[in-house]
């Protein structure tokens, strides 16, 4: 069966994006920037909420400009090509090789978990991670946590009051001191 995991970048108190909305502490250097590809190819499908779907629209038409470095076209290729499945109640229609769901997240992982495939099931954002995380359908979690404390915003953990054990798989710290953080949830 496949898995599914929530993975993001995190500052060190907690938060995918500060209490202004931005996450430009977040840019990844070389190392962390082909860690993530690699964690992207390893995705059989990704499923996004709308806010993140928007912002990495970007991925989608990036690869045009040939002066960007091969990194950088390297995961664009890598993005476009994975199917995406969108949750929103507000979009009509998405682009790219995405598909548009406007309800019914625990239904969608049981069909795409039931599907032959490869790759596991990777999801995005953090109100579709909360939902996934409270209905206790998030497998592993996956941080990339940032040297930063940003004081406040949206927290990576979803705060849904219940505990959740996890089992330590893998840790990695990089050379700009980011930290790898992989857990799989104990069954």
């Amino acid at each position: 069966m496949r898995s599914v995991t929530y993975s993001m970048g995190v500052s060190l108190d907690g938060y995918i994006v500060g209490p202004d909305g931005g996450f430009d502490w977040t840019p990844p250097d070389e190392e962390v920037f082909r860690f993530a590809t690699d964690e992207v190819r390893e995705a059989g499908v990704h499923l996004l909420g709308r806010r993140l779907y928007e912002t990495m629209l970007y991925w989608e038409t990036v690869d045009q400009n040939p002066s960007l470095d091969f990194p950088t076209l390297e995961f664009a290729a890598v993005w476009k090509a994975l199917p995406k499945v969108v949750f929103s109640t507000t979009l009509s229609a998405v682009q790219g090789n995405a598909r548009l769901v406007s309800g019914g997240l625990a239904e969608e992982i049981e069909r795409l978990r039931a599907e032959p495939g490869d790759g596991n099931i990777a999801i995005g954002g953090a109100t579709l991670a909360a939902e996934a995380a409270a209905l206790g359908l998030i497998d592993e979690y996956r941080a990339r946590v940032y040297p930063v404390l940003v004081g406040g915003g949206i927290p990576f953990f979803p705060q849904h009051e219940r505990r959740v054990d996890l089992e330590f798989v893998e840790t990695r710290t990089f050379s700009s001191r980011v930290v790898y953080l992989r857990y799989r949830v104990a069954r």
